[in-house]
């Protein structure tokens, strides 16, 4: 959705009035919490920041602060306002390296957990980067929680990614979501190891072995930790914790215990390192991928993105 400068005044009343220093001073002001703090920064005088801060607030028409002896807060407008600062800054930012790049390019910064990026996008970015040849592509491989935080903060341009089990209010309001596929995942034991031989096996079972698991706020640890809670259970305590699917395939394969891990990095994984899939029941359940991005304007990097998806 383009933005309209000719019919929209608030608009038109803030571009003509904001600079982008006054973006800044939101952002120190925050970070501080004083005018002080946010001189120090800066390198300006308080009353210059004092001056100025009261444009901003004049632009916008309401108090982006509340003054006390502690010092500044956000109101819930600044907030808002603040989080708009930020994203403006890193845009800029990122609008600077890709003018100044030689050759010209569009810089694409996609985040995705390992699993996704080792099962998933390099299907997709031989698709994106035969399609576009000035592309190049920044790949954060993170837990969720981080990479929603980079999104929101607009450091990222999309996620594709299972769905965050645990989201900012203010930042889930602000994130649209396109489903993509279900993941499935699959129980693994070592090379000859009695439960890979079991024609089925409960979580019963499961509970009394030695585990291997990814972190605790990852979407497979976290579906796993349901299925012992809905069998009556207790999930084990790990021995190894790991974020890395394919580090677990090989320590299963070295015979330090069960784990998860999804279809995908087992299938990818299978000629090299040798595990025994567990026939459990009931299985673990299928978790949505999603491609997630921030609402609001249209963003040519992800439009390139879309397409390579196939969402065009």
């Amino acid at each position: 959705m383009a933005l309209d400068l000719a019919t929209s005044p608030e608009i038109r009343r803030l571009v003509g009035r904001l600079r982008f220093r006054h973006l800044q001073l939101l952002m120190e002001l925050q970070r501080g919490g004083s005018l002080r703090a946010a001189a120090s920064v800066l390198n300006l005088t308080q009353p210059a920041l004092s001056k100025a801060l009261g444009e901003v607030e004049s632009a916008f028409g309401f108090p982006l602060f509340t003054r006390s002896a502690r010092g500044l807060a956000p109101t819930p407008r600044g907030e808002i306002a603040i989080r708009g600062a930020v994203l403006l800054l890193e845009e800029l930012a990122h609008l600077g390296a890709e003018a100044s790049a030689e050759p010209a390019v569009t810089v694409l910064r996609v985040g995705a957990p390992p699993f996704v990026a080792q099962g998933y996008l390099p299907e997709v970015f031989s698709r994106l980067l035969g399609e576009a040849s000035r592309v190049r592509v920044q790949l954060q491989e993170e837990r969720v929680p981080l990479l929603v935080h980079s999104l929101t903060e607009g450091r990222l341009d999309a996620l594709i990614t299972s769905y965050p089990t645990e989201m900012p209010e203010a930042a889930g309001r602000s994130l649209h979501y396109e489903k993509l596929f279900d993941a499935g995942f699959a129980v693994i034991a070592p090379p000859g190891h009695l439960l890979g031989r079991a024609r089925r096996v409960d979580w019963q079972r499961l509970a009394r072995e030695q585990w291997i698991m990814p972190a605790p706020t990852s979407m497979v640890r976290r579906m796993m930790e349901e299925v012992f809670r809905r069998e009556g259970l207790i999930a084990p305590v790990p021995v190894i914790e790991s974020t890395s699917p394919v580090t677990n395939v090989r320590l299963v394969a070295a015979g330090l215990g069960l784990s998860a891990v999804p279809e995908s990095t087992l299938r990818s994984t299978q000629g090299t390192h040798p595990v025994a899939r567990v026939r459990v029941h009931p299985a673990i359940p299928p978790g949505p991928v999603a491609l997630i991005h921030r609402a609001g304007p249209d963003n040519p990097r992800l439009a390139l993105l879309r397409g390579a998806l196939g969402l065009r």
